[in-house]
């Protein structure tokens, strides 16, 4: 199952897309790509994509149940034409994107199927769910130079905040149900990270309907997929514990110099469960129990 590239897949993978839930995962490299994968696939996805480099070598348990498509991610606004074709290509299924050394986390996945939060979600009339990107570090740099451990992963449990989203079309007055989230290392080392890039907070699961799109900013153009929460009640968020902004801090020139230790007195092991990250108000059930 391996394309040359995403219109081929699309053009000849017959029903593929045809019911989800559909994960698209991006790699930027190949740092716990296998992982990822095995993760999402764990967590119930029908069907997983993984958008790589051709000269990726594919684990020989993950070659039969992933479709591999070649990807380049270096091009401008890589990943939001991506997943805008799969949303044409996949209308009323359920989807989700992420990267590569990212896992998905939500209310008692331990015991539950990604199908059934979806199922649930519909239920509320909900078409998209907000998820949290929360940092994850390795807590020894000198052991783990590019900053990923996922045996001594650690998090920050405190410094997250939330912004109200201000509408330039309605005179920059904060918009309904909607609001920007900030925190973990784009907050403590924000003067490394460029002022659109500080935001934690993504739609990373949604269903596809016509003239939906994604934009370069995590946002899509419907304003209600946008919203943290429907106009009656709190919805279910998630998280996606991501290893994505250490990596990059360590990996550029200009910042890596500047970080002997991620770690800090706010820091906590990382116990891979989501009772932890419902506990820190990562994430919250709504109204499933």
């Amino acid at each position: 199952m391996k394309y040359p590239d995403l219109e081929t897949f699309l053009n000849t993978s017959g029903s593929v897309l045809a019911k989800g839930p559909v994960a698209m995962v991006f790699a930027e490299d190949a740092v716990e790509l296998d992982t990822t994968l095995r993760h999402t696939r764990h967590s119930g996805f029908r069907t997983v994509l993984c958008f790589v480099r051709d000269d990726y070598v594919m684990p020989a348990d993950l070659e039969d149940k992933v479709h591999r498509i070649a990807f380049d991610l270096t091009v401008e606004d890589a990943v939001p034409n991506a997943v805008n074709k799969v949303i044409e290509a996949a209308p009323g299924v359920w989807l989700y994107y992420c990267y590569n050394a990212e896992y998905l986390f939500y209310p008692y996945c331990e015991t539950r199927s990604i199908g059934e939060l979806l199922a649930f979600h519909t239920e509320e009339r909900r078409d998209a769910m907000l998820t949290y990107v929360v940092d994850l570090y390795a807590g020894d740099l000198d052991r783990c130079p590019n900053a990923v451990s996922l045996d001594e992963a650690f998090l920050d449990k405190t410094g997250y905040y939330a912004l109200a989203r201000p509408d330039p079309a309605n005179h920059n007055h904060p918009k309904e149900r909607q609001l920007d989230f900030f925190g973990g290392l784009r907050w403590r080392y924000e003067e490394h990270v460029p002022q659109d890039r500080r935001k934690i907070d993504r739609i990373g699961l949604f269903r596809a309907k016509p003239e939906l799109r994604l934009l370069s900013n995590h946002t899509f153009n419907d304003e209600e997929y946008n919203t943290y929460a429907c106009p009656w009640h709190n919805n279910i968020t998630a998280s996606i514990v991501s290893f994505r902004t250490a990596k990059a801090l360590k990996r550029n020139p200009g910042s890596t110099f500047d970080i002997r230790s991620f770690r800090w007195h706010n820091s906590a092991p990382f116990e891979w469960h989501s009772r932890q990250l419902l506990d820190l108000g990562l994430m919250e059930p709504g109204q499933w129990f």
